[in-house]
């Protein structure tokens, strides 16, 4: 089984990106940042329905395991507390 991993999709300027930044790296919690405002990304958005960034992707083997829109420090704690587990929510894939 592959790890999970963080991309957290983020736009210049955002306030609520910062915050998510400074959560994780407090949970010492390693993700990657990338442009919310790619044509992919904003599929990726669209697709969850998610009009607020940043949008932070629970992946794991190329697939988007959760995925949930601002600054959301329960969801940040939960999945620093069990990062293998699923997390319920309403954006989560994972059954």
């Amino acid at each position: 089984m592959t790890t999970k991993t963080l991309i957290v999709l983020s736009r210049p300027g955002c306030v609520q990106c910062n915050a998510t930044y400074r959560a994780l790296d407090k949970k010492n919690l390693t993700y990657s940042v990338q442009d919310a405002l790619t044509d992919e990304n904003r599929a990726i958005t669209a697709r969850f329905n998610i009009k607020t960034a940043p949008v932070v992707l629970v992946m794991q083997g190329g697939e988007i395991l959760e995925a949930w829109g601002g600054f959301r420090p329960d969801r940040i704690g939960a999945y620093a507390a069990d990062p293998e587990a699923a997390h319920a929510g309403e954006e989560s894939l994972a059954a």
